[in-house]
Parts: C-alpha cells; sequence; structure tokens
C-alpha cells in the first residue's frame, strides 16, 4: 500500500539518479529481514531462538515467556505514547538480559541453537544481500535483538558480506565463554537512533552516502536514520506484520510503502534491481 504513489516514484527516480556510489541501506533485522511467519505460525526473533532453545531451563523460559506477554502488548500498542513505552522497553529489555545471565550460556552452543531453531530470512534475501555486495553498497543492520544470534544467522545463510555493519545487543562472554552480561548501550525498539550510535562514527565514514533506504517493521524503525550526516533521498518501506487492520492508518502516515503480511523482499528486490541496474 502506497499512500503517495507519485511522491514516491519521485524517490524512486531520485535515488536512481544519485547512482549506486551515494546509496546505503538501513535496516531492521528481526521481523525485517527475518521473516514473521512460516506456514500459518510465528518465526521466532532473535531473542525467541535463545529464549526457547534448549540452553534456557525450563523456569528460564517460562519467566521469558511471561516478560513477553506481559510486554509485547504494550509495544505495539497504538494507544499509548513513545514517551510511555520507553521505560517499559528498557524494563522488558532488561529483565530479559538479566535472566540469560543466570543461564550460563555458553559461546560455543550458539550456531548450534541457531541451527536447531527455526529461524528464517524473508524470501529473496539471497538477491537481498547478492545485489548489495556486489555493488559496494553498505547495509547497515540496526538491531534490538541479539547481535550474536543474528550474525550466526546470517553467517549460517551465506551472505554475511564484507559491506554488511550490524549494531545489535552483545553478550559479553569471560574467559571460560561463559555469558557474563551484555555490552552498552542497550539497543531496545525505542531508541534505535543516534542516541546509541554516538562514538560508533559508522554514518560519518558514510558521509557521502546520502540516499538511503529504510527497512523496518515497527514504529521505533523509522529513526534508525537520524545519525545520517546529511539525507538528500530517502524511501522507508515498512513491513506490516501483525495487527494489520488497526495498525495500518499510523504505517501508512508514516512509511512511504507499507508491505501487509508479505514474507517476501520482492519489493525491495525490485527496487534495487531498478535502481542499481545501468
Amino acid at each position: 500500500r502506497i499512500r503517495q504513489p507519485e511522491r514516491v516514484r519521485g524517490i524512486i527516480r531520485s535515488l536512481r539518479e544519485q547512482g549506486v556510489a551515494k546509496l546505503q541501506v538501513i535496516s531492521d533485522f528481526d521481523m525485517t529481514l527475518s521473516r514473521f511467519g512460516c506456514n500459518g505460525r510465528r518465526c521466532p526473533t532473535s531473542h525467541n531462538i535463545l529464549d526457547t532453545s534448549r540452553v534456557i531451563s525450563e523456569d528460564g523460559k517460562k519467566k521469558l515467556k511471561d516478560l513477553l506477554h506481559y510486554y509485547y502488548p504494550i509495544e505495539i500498542d497504538p494507544n499509548r505514547t513513545l514517551e510511555e513505552k520507553r521505560p517499559l522497553m528498557v524494563e522488558w529489555w532488561t529483565k530479559a538480559h538479566d535472566l540469560l545471565v543466570q543461564q550460563k550460556i555458553h559461546k560455543g552452543d550458539i550456531a548450534q541453537i541457531v541451527r536447531e531453531s527455526e529461524a528464517m530470512l524473508r524470501d529473496g534475501f539471497k538477491e537481498f544481500f547478492d545485489q548489495l555486495h556486489k555493488n559496494n553498497v553498505p547495509l547497515f543492520i540496526f538491531s534490538a535483538g541479539v547481535g550474536d544470534i543474528l550474525e550466526e544467522i546470517i553467517r549460517q545463510a551465506n551472505v554475511f558480506y564484507s559491506n554488511v555493519n550490524v549494531v545489535s545487543n552483545y553478550m559479553d562472554f569471560n574467559d571460560d565463554g561463559v555469558l557474563t552480561h551484555f555490552k552498552g548501550p542497550l539497543i531496545h525498539i525505542y531508541n534505535k537512533n543516534n542516541t546509541v550510535l554516538q562514538g560508533t562514527g559508522y554514518f560519518q565514514q558514510l558521509s557521502t552516502r546520502t540516499s538511503i533506504i529504510l527497512l523496518g517493521d515497527s514504529m521505533g524503525d523509522l529513526t534508525m536514520a537520524d545519525g545520517v550526516p546529511s539525507v538528500e533521498n530517502i524511501l522507508k518501506i515498512g513491513f506490516l506484520n501483525d495487527k494489520v487492520e488497526e495498525r495500518r492508518g499510523k504505517y501508512l502516515d508514516s512509511y512511504d510503502i507499507v508491505l501487509e503480511s508479505d514474507e517476501t523482499l520482492d519489493v525491495v528486490n525490485g527496487i534495487l534491481r531498478y535502481i542499481l541496474t545501468e
């Protein structure tokens, strides 16, 4: 769905005219590059993969699930303000991370945990990653998930190329390879902006990349490009995965293109093909 088709056509034309040297892609990971569902079942996020894996005790699983059932409705509630939601999200992520630390997770188990999970990237992911890599277009993945898990998903899919840069919540392990804490700063769904990027200088290094395609699945993803020094053109593509009817209006107000219950990257790939072909 597109609220302003003419405006969107104009942005896509500009992205093509500006050329590949000016383009960068900024994307969320969970439920944006990874699938929301498959055969009528929910696919796991990077947090879910860990929460439901064999390295978590039954008691730990129950507590993590209770947190999800309490906080997720708050996260997607269209009637609450971001100001209301932010402290509650910090609370959720902090409690979840503390629970995970108590489980004494081993670094050496992560690859196997991902292999045994039902993690799936969206259909068309290979073309997406390949096109960007072949054209030297930087892909910045900004995720409130677990960095170690999502990197492993991309690695096992054989698309972790040199142009991919990830900012996420990373685990810190001791000398025995046991999880002791999560490295800061904490990234939750509603602080994906400049505040957690300070000191990384990522966007400063790419100051000539003023054309942006932004991919997200939540209202919190709309600020991911805030750190880019000077944006000339930005195309915001939103995946509306859940509670489609009640959230449609908000998504159409905020994203240029809204993809409803679409488990593919077909639209994104089509736009990239158009921009990247000479």
